[in-house]
């Protein structure tokens, strides 16, 4: 062999050592995020502490009946675990805040103090109101700044939630403490036979996924995380591991998603089936009996639950066969499991009543006399191919019109779909009736990658043709990417105009009281 065959012969074998040893060294790296992303909890909570029940905020009422609530958005320091003090922010104390109730019919005003050093918001999710009230990215308020919106309650009795909305740092701000439940009553609702004590067997359930960095919340995501940060446990209420006490026979928990970028299958380790009651924007027609619910960010639903005496029973959020195929159920959380709240059942139970046989009569519309359709195509790069432009006006709805909203995902990940001032209706998903899941008034649905739902929506108002309102992506990391895009309410031959109080950087807000 000449002496320039034998150098490459040599080069050929380095080359082929090198090539070997970075296939193993990538398989290697593969291997370890694969076995290292599965997460489960399952049989490793001690649930060791009391269940952290969201006081009830205190309210007083003006000479013209409107119903006033205090809110102070603030800095503080949260112990989570005895002996380790965690920066946090929430309303009206270090983490999350109170839970706000009014009734159908009244007026009510929130006054909002931002205590942060940051500019913020606070969105009510859910509620029907007008835009200028809805706390959205155009209601964002400067530090040491206060807003008072004010509305009129105009919806049926439903578990509704409240959260910020800054443009670009949603998820920093709610991943922080930044949320609390806002509780809709009518006179209906109060007339039917369902548990209604609440803290006793009305149990908010307030589910959060969190990790800690010594002592800090951390927020990171791993590269193949495309959903957004995803944490190793769960707290409810702020309440790490922890169970409740239950006194009577059936137990209503109202579930709230309020993690940025998970999603959860509820159900119960017994396989006992439990029954929905309501979905987001409030109750069904009659109660549907199941053994999982499924919830996306900022979902939420109502189930009642059958304890025998002297039991405990776990709440658990089990795998999801539905979440997407092999890589988003093992990178995006699908195949995660978590023990979640342990519910302790006394020796003796109060007699509870049986559910009634109806619930609720149907509000939302049916798409039958829809005016108009709309198409949505969701990618993590933005809603029909548009990234958020707070400058522009993306959809011009009519008030007092319905409209059939088609939103597909084929981005290979999974999405929600949330918008905001309405309650819609699930017509179909691809193509068929919705599961029972999904037949109660709702705000936002989760669509893994292939999945197209139809929508009807009726637009009832007021008008405001420069202030418009949001939908968008809940899964927040995603939401703060830009994919989200805004829709404004005109009357009849009326154009949108150019939304007012946006800014151009994160700092803006109200410097008084409006």
């Amino acid at each position: 062999m000449s002496r320039h065959g034998f150098r490459l012969k040599r080069v050929l074998i380095v080359l082929g050592s090198v090539v070997t040893v970075a296939a193993l060294a990538v398989g290697g790296l593969f291997t370890w995020l694969w076995t290292g992303s599965q997460v489960s909890t399952v049989g490793e909570e001690r649930f060791g502490n009391r269940l952290a029940i969201p006081p009830l905020a205190k309210s007083s009422v003006d000479e013209d009946g409107t119903r006033v609530f205090d809110l102070r958005m603030r800095a503080g320091e949260t112990e989570f675990e005895p002996g380790r003090r965690t920066p946090t922010y929430g309303f009206n104390g270090s983490y999350l805040g109170p839970t706000l109730r009014a009734e159908r019919g009244e007026k009510v005003r929130v006054r909002i103090e931002n205590g942060l050093g940051e500019a913020s918001s606070v969105h009510w999710h859910g509620m029907h109101l007008p835009a200028r009230m809805d706390g959205g990215l155009h209601q964002s308020i400067a530090p040491g700044a206060t807003w008072s919106p004010h509305w009129t309650v105009d919806q049926p009795a439903a578990t509704l939630w409240y959260h910020p909305h800054p443009h670009g740092v949603t998820e920093q701000h709610v991943r922080k403490g930044l949320a609390g439940l806002f509780l809709l009553g009518d006179e209906r609702t109060d007339r039917l036979a369902l548990p209604k004590k609440y803290g006793v067997d009305d149990l908010p359930v307030i589910v959060q996924d969190v990790r800690f960095d010594d002592g800090e919340l951390d927020g990171g995501r791993n590269i193949m995380q495309s959903v957004g940060f995803l944490g190793d446990r769960t707290m409810v209420n702020g309440t790490l591991s922890p169970y409740q006490e239950v006194g009577d026979e059936l137990i209503r928990l109202r579930l709230l998603n309020a993690s940025t970028a998970r999603t959860y299958a509820f159900g119960f380790p017994d396989g006992r089936s439990f029954s929905l009651v309501a979905t987001d924007g409030g109750l069904l027609e009659r109660p549907a009996a199941m053994e999982r619910v499924q919830l996306s960010p900022g979902e939420r639903a109502e189930i009642v639950v059958r304890m025998r005496a002297g039991e405990r029973v776990v709440l658990r959020s089990f795998p999801q066969d539905n979440y997407g195929d092999v890589w988003q159920r093992r990178f995006a959380g699908g195949d995660d499991s978590f023990d979640v709240l342990e519910l302790r059942a006394a020796g003796r139970l109060r007699t509870s009543p049986a559910l009634p046989a109806a619930l609720g009569e149907p509000e939302t519309p049916d798409g039958t006399d829809a005016v108009r359709g709309r198409y949505f195509d969701l990618k993590r790069s933005g809603i029909n191919g548009r990234a958020m432009d707070m400058g522009r006006i993306d959809e011009t709805v009519t008030r007092g019109t319905t409209e059939v909203w088609t939103v597909r995902n084929a981005d290979g990940m999974p999405h929600n779909f949330h918008v905001h001032d309405v309650q819609f209706r699930v017509m179909e998903v691809n193509g068929s009736a919705p599961p029972p899941a999904l037949r109660g008034p709702k705000d936002t649905v989760f669509l893994p990658n292939g999945t197209t739902m139809k929508l009807a929506l009726r637009f009832d108002g007021p008008a405001d043709p420069d202030t418009p309102y949001m939908y968008h992506c809940h899964l927040l990391y995603h939401e703060d990417e830009g994919m989200m895009g805004q829709f404004a309410v005109v009357e009849k031959g009326e154009r949108a105009g150019t939304p007012t109080g946006h800014a151009d950087d994160h700092g803006a807000g109200h410097g008084k009281d409006r």
